[in-house]
């Protein structure tokens, strides 16, 4: 079954639906993220763009579904959804998780054939490097404590314990899948990676970001932002900027759609 290109589902929300766009951008949170934290991304590239932000399980409207706790189920799941869609040049954009999920996400789709133009990998070192990070263990102030470290949270979340506290499952859940995660060191893709990065972001540094090299055989691009783990937030216009050059790439012809 093929969806309407203005639908939104579960897992795959449109904040600026509209028929005839010639490309699609897929979106994916990070650890803790929901859907509507790329809304202003949507907005940047939604009148030119299929912008299809995803939401995972167990967080807002969906938080009474379970969790996912690994990436291959997380990325299995979302493989799943992308079929409905309808072909068109594509290309993935993730941030920290949302990377790996990407990442695995094109690797499935390029099994059957199909797959993105582009993976835009941001703030996350190459799926063949490995730390031995245990934030998922620790107790509820622990994981706090890491949130604060990152200042990655929506803005005014660290404030409010409660919101904090029922959204500490799906925080923890997201934790547990990418600090399990190990990456098979000669996975390729077919597509491109642009690779963005944080100059002081604690989780990846100047070689972890360009490791994302070995695991393409197309193009590959890399650009250093000023700020840490976060600085989307801050560099949004020069972020977005990056992500149009791939998508003007994708409309260009010859290029291969995700089925």
């Amino acid at each position: 079954m093929t969806i309407a290109d203005d639908a939104t589902t579960p897992w795959m929300r449109r904040y600026h639906p509209g028929p005839g766009r010639a490309v699609r951008l897929v979106c994916f949170p990070h650890a803790g993220g929901s859907a509507s934290f790329y809304h202003p991304v949507s907005a940047a590239h939604g009148a030119g763009a299929d912008v299809i932000c995803l939401q995972y399980p167990g967080r807002q409207d969906r938080r009474r579904e379970p969790c996912h706790t690994s990436v291959a189920a997380l990325a299995d799941a979302i493989v799943a959804e992308l079929r409905t869609l309808g072909e068109k040049p594509t290309v993935f954009f993730g941030h920290s998780m949302g990377a790996i999920l990407a990442f695995e996400t094109a690797l499935r789709l390029e099994r059957d054939g199909g797959g993105p133009r582009t993976v835009i990998a941001s703030g996350r070192r190459a799926p063949s490097t490995a730390r031995a990070e245990t934030v998922h263990d620790r107790d509820d102030d622990g994981v706090i404590a890491e949130l604060k470290r990152l200042n990655g949270t929506v803005p005014g979340l660290l404030g409010d314990d409660e919101i904090l506290r029922m959204a500490l499952p799906a925080i923890r859940a997201d934790y547990e899948a990418i600090e399990t995660y190990r990456g098979l060191p000669g996975a390729r893709l077919r597509a491109g990676i642009t690779v963005l990065t944080g100059y002081a972001d604690p989780l990846t540094t100047a070689d972890e970001a360009a490791a994302w090299e070995r695991h393409t055989e197309g193009p590959f691009r890399l650009t250093g932002f000023p700020g840490g783990h976060f600085f989307i937030a801050a560099q949004q216009h020069a972020v977005n900027a990056e992500i149009a050059a791939d998508l003007a790439a994708a409309r260009r012809p010859g290029v291969e759609a995700v089925r």
